[in-house]
């Protein structure tokens, strides 16, 4: 049995992702030892999480590594073995929604099935562990009410989303079913300067530098009337820390309750450097997805109610941030003004 005395331990998987790195960094804030999973490549793909780094003989929190695969049930269990976590959180997956319609196995596999393995090998655990399963809005699909709320039905239309309704139900059945301290966050779409550069609002701030720096001169996006409920990914890490800190398992939406458009976004963005966007951005259908989702808000005041979390960034800030840390990473911080002066 675990050591009731030890330092507390998490189990991330996703971690060299945007919310994996965020909640890292969070639980090592917190005096946690941080786990985290990543999968065997030739080529690193730990930039996003290697500030964390600290010398094994260091006192402190530490970060460890273990390699693994959310298709691969024996090392799931093997690294659950070792590292004997009281929390584990579940952000691995292919979570690309257009790539998804191009690999829908892999990512049915990854994000739902992964699932599966996972919370089997938590429950075969011999002591007691949280789970946390990362949901996303896009679950919601073509919506049946605005806003979304924990009990808003599911549609998903990809198979991405689908991918995740299954792993939100199995979650919920390791919880009813076998008394597993397991929750569900269902976040809306959630950004940051770490976003993946395939992202459309990353494909934005990433083009807005680029312009400014002379080193690219078009941006094409697929569906430029496509609204979301956008927030701050290091916000969004705190909320699920929380659920896992109540007395009982639950499921939250997290999320601004503000919906902007992707045109509005390019609008924000484009403001900050002076320029028209609309002389720089040409919708391709080739990025159209074959289901589109129109829009997605959500309702978070059962996660402000009973977390005490509610955000504190909002979209125009958001945009903001990302820009000012694209511009700097393309050499021209110095570009960005005022919206005022815009």
């Amino acid at each position: 049995m675990s050591d009731p005395g030890a330092v507390k331990r998490a189990l991330i998987t996703g971690i060299t992702g945007q919310d994996g790195s965020y909640l890292a960094e969070l639980l090592l804030s917190k005096g946690y030892e941080v786990h985290g999973i990543i999968r065997r490549s030739s080529s690193f793909s730990t930039s996003r999480i290697e500030h964390l780094y600290r010398d094994p003989h260091d006192a402190g929190p530490r970060l460890v590594l273990h390699h693994g695969d959310l298709a691969d049930t024996g090392s799931l269990r093997a690294i659950l073995d070792r590292a004997r976590p009281a929390e584990v959180y579940n952000l691995g997956a292919q979570s690309h929604v257009r790539v998804s319609f191009e690999m829908p196995e892999h990512t049915v596999d990854t994000a739902g099935m992964g699932t599966l393995r996972l919370l089997e090998a938590v429950r075969a655990a011999d002591w007691p562990i949280r789970f946390y399963q990362a949901g996303s809005s896009e679950m919601f699909g073509l919506v049946a009410e605005r806003p979304q709320t924990e009990t808003t039905p599911f549609r998903p239309q990809s198979p991405y989303a689908a991918a995740k309704v299954l792993a939100h139900w199995l979650t919920v059945q390791a919880r009813e079913g076998y008394g597993v301290f397991a929750c569900n966050g269902i976040l809306f779409n959630h950004e940051s300067p770490r976003r993946g550069e395939t992202f459309v609002t990353r494909k934005i701030t990433r083009a807005v530098a680029a312009i400014v720096a002379g080193q690219q001169q078009r941006l094409h996006l697929g569906n430029l009337d496509a609204a979301r409920d956008w927030g701050y990914a290091k916000e969004y890490v705190e909320a699920m820390w929380l659920m896992l800190q109540q007395p009982t398992p639950d499921d939250f939406v997290v999320a601004t309750g503000e919906m902007h458009t992707v045109r509005e976004f390019l609008e924000v963005a484009f403001r900050l450097v002076g320029l028209d966007w609309r002389a720089y951005v040409e919708e391709d259908p080739r990025y159209h997805r074959p289901n589109e989702v129109p829009e997605l808000c959500g309702d978070a005041s059962r996660a402000k109610r009973i977390l005490g979390w509610q955000p504190t960034v909002r979209f125009p800030g958001l945009v903001r941030l990302m820009v000012e840390a694209d511009l700097a990473a393309a050499g021209v911080p110095d570009a960005l003004i005022t919206e005022r002066d815009a």
